[in-house]
């Protein structure tokens, strides 16, 4: 049975792979339906193992949580998970790579839906800027990165505007703001 909803922090996830749309174009659906069982076995194997859970799959993508005693485990799996689900689908020819979105905050978790069919989810603030932050890689809101331990802070990097954090080996993306700027503090063509 589902608890009753609650105020709780947690460690929010939204994980996804890129180019999956396009890449799914050119398989079976049962080869697809393959892909997709693999990838939340791996996803929810991995979540689980970290003391997460997968609040749930849609397509390509999940939403995952930890407790925030497990904030540092989490996004080490998270981090783990990435190798693993990028060379999964290399290995399967697939031009795909999973990015994950990180926040921490307060939500509300517990049953949610029609009275028939209640399953648990976790609504707020804090998921939806989970949902917003930067696609590429790993990235961590300001407030996740704050929750980390020293050690697991230094795998990531400051990524402005807005300011997110990135993991160290991945490169900075040029802004629309930042390439604004340097276009205009240019020298001008002769």
């Amino acid at each position: 049975m589902i608890e009753a909803r609650t105020e709780v922090s947690l460690l929010i996830a939204f994980v996804d792979l890129t180019r999956f749309a396009v890449q799914s174009q050119r398989t079976a659906d049962a080869d697809l339906a393959d892909l997709c069982d693999e990838f939340y076995t791996t996803v929810g194997s991995a979540v689980a193992a970290a003391g997460g859970a997968v609040v749930k799959f849609m397509g390509d993508a999940a939403l995952i949580v930890f407790p925030e005693d497990r904030v540092d485990r989490g996004v080490q799996s998270l981090l783990d998970l990435k190798q693993t689900v990028d060379r999964l689908m290399k290995e399967r020819g697939w031009d795909c790579r999973l990015t994950a979105r990180v926040n921490f905050g307060a939500v509300i978790a517990g049953a949610f839906g029609p009275p028939e069919a209640k399953r648990y989810d976790v609504i707020g603030k804090a998921v939806n800027v989970a949902a917003m932050l930067d696609r590429g890689g790993v990235s961590l809101s300001v407030v996740a990165f704050r929750k980390l331990g020293p050690a697991m802070r230094a795998h990531f990097k400051k990524h402005t505007p807005p300011v997110t954090y990135i993991r160290a080996e991945d490169p900075h993306r040029v802004t629309a703001g930042k390439l604004d700027r340097v276009l205009r503090s240019a020298e001008p063509f002769n």
